[in-house]
């Protein structure tokens, strides 16, 4: 006799689940965030110069990357709620063995554990909001949700400064093991309904061959500018014609090609969110490292500037998830683009003696922006798929969400080689930080310019009048 079927679940379950998942979905951001306040402490201490130190970041979105397509596709097999919490443990063993890490080598294998913990969180996170709360609720459900993720941006800089300076870079794990613990503690309460199967093949070949894609062009990035780098890249190039070849013929690609193809809308958000994302990521580990070297600032006082971006986002993402609800969520995400490029124009133009009350500024005008697409955009992602499809749609956001990192903290790998070379980041080297700093701040600023044209032009929701 086969066994009656799962009800959905009852609101204080959903409201419960969503609490679980924002919890979740605030760890890694505000690791991230915290890390980069502390970074050149951590370079002090393992003796290491600029390009080794960006790849403490770069290691952990690399493995992100790596892992979130395969992660929703594990998600559909093995169920969501499940792979969800395998991906809170992971996350908080190696947060933990990071508190007690002996050398860079060591930090930068537990970030690349971390990004994998990571990838299983954001790869199903979205998918089980989606599943709970249909499109009349689900902009303020998502809005929620960003919000953590800003929360997380938001409160990493101020308490990962305040942690370094008195007790250790090593003590911001500590609160993201207690959270990680809090997480794995309620998950078990998940209902049934969010463990059933949707599909039982796994992409292997793709798994494989889009982990090549990623390790060949980050390593390549990261070899520039030694010549072997241009070899690295085109072999990136090279296993992508490859992978778009063998994709194309699975019958459940890892990638959705199809989708991406056939649904303008889907494709060009899941661009935007791209866009977004490289453009905007590195700021914050540059800012820091601004405030730091070039201006003198403790990590403390570093940390209280930095808190004025995430703190604007996460102020107007829900309310910006409300009015997706309501109006035309495009013309939101474009607006909060347009406003990220302008804003990025001015912090290229940051001095040695800019008045700290200006870079606030730009700052807070910085979270508007940020905060006026993510929320928007995510809800138009989700509304414009099936409901079979959110696992999927749930993991290219995420995907779109850290392949941007990664590229972002690439493009800063680029410019660091190009103008630092080997020398560890200090005031001796402010100058040329700063000419760096400049430079990558106005390519992100005309990145922004055209993921805001894509965001304009992405066209309307399937199946309805109304406009993305």
């Amino acid at each position: 006799m086969a066994l009656p079927r799962s009800p959905p679940p009852k609101e204080c379950s959903r409201s419960l689940i969503l609490v679980v998942v924002t919890i979740g979905s605030f760890l890694n951001p505000f690791t991230g965030s915290s890390i980069n306040l502390a970074l050149p402490l951590i370079g002090e201490e393992f003796a290491v110069n600029a390009i080794i130190l960006s790849w403490i970041p770069a290691a952990y979105l690399l493995s992100t990357a790596i892992f979130l397509l395969p992660a929703g596709m594990l998600g559909d097999i093995a169920g969501r709620g499940r792979v969800f919490s395998w991906g809170t443990l992971i996350y908080t063993v190696a947060s933990a063995l990071t508190i007690f890490v002996p050398s860079a080598s060591a930090l930068l294998v537990l970030r690349f554990l971390q990004g994998i913990g990571s990838a299983m969180l954001f790869g199903t996170a979205v998918a089980i909001i989606a599943e709970l709360y249909p499109p009349g609720e689900r902009g303020r459900a998502l809005g929620i949700n960003v919000t953590a993720i800003y929360a997380g941006l938001t409160l990493g800089p101020f308490f990962g400064g305040l942690l370094t300076q008195f007790f250790g870079w090593r003590s911001i794990f500590l609160v993201t093991v207690f959270l990680g613990v809090v997480v794995l503690l309620q998950v078990s309460r998940f209902p049934a309904l969010l463990d059933e199967p949707r599909r039982y093949v796994f992409d292997w070949a793709g798994a494989c061959l889009s982990a090549l894609i990623l390790i060949l062009f980050s390593v390549g990035v990261s070899r520039v500018p030694d010549p072997a780098s241009i070899g690295l890249i085109g072999a990136s190039a090279l296993t992508v014609i490859i992978f778009l070849a063998v994709e194309n013929r699975r019958p459940q690609p890892l990638f959705p090609i199809t989708l991406l193809r056939e649904n303008r809308v889907f494709s060009f958000s899941n661009l935007a969110a791209l866009i977004n994302y490289s453009a905007t990521f590195a700021v914050t580990f540059l800012m820091s490292l601004y405030l730091q070297v070039v201006r003198g600032m403790s990590p403390a006082a570093a940390g209280s500037v930095l808190l004025i971006q995430p703190f604007c986002q996460m102020i107007c993402s829900p309310l910006a998830g409300r009015l997706s609800d309501r109006t035309d969520p495009s013309l939101l995400a474009s607006s909060g683009m347009a406003v990220s490029s302008l804003c990025l124009l001015s912090l290229a133009f940051l001095g040695e003696t800019t008045s700290t009350g200006i870079i606030a500024l730009i700052l807070a005008a910085l979270g508007i922006g940020l905060g006026l697409f993510s929320a928007p955009n995510t809800t138009v992602i989700m509304g414009s798929v099936e409901r079979h499809d959110y696992t999927l749609a749930s993991s290219m956001v995420a995907t779109m969400r850290n392949s941007g990192m990664m590229m972002s903290m690439a493009i800063v790998m680029i410019f660091f080689a190009l103008l630092l070379g080997d020398a560890p980041i200090t005031p001796d080297v402010s100058g040329q930080f700063l000419a760096s700093m400049h430079l990558i701040l106005l390519v992100f600023s005309l990145l922004t310019l055209i993921g805001a044209f894509i965001s304009w032009n992405r066209g309307r929701l399937p199946g309805t009048g109304k406009p993305s």
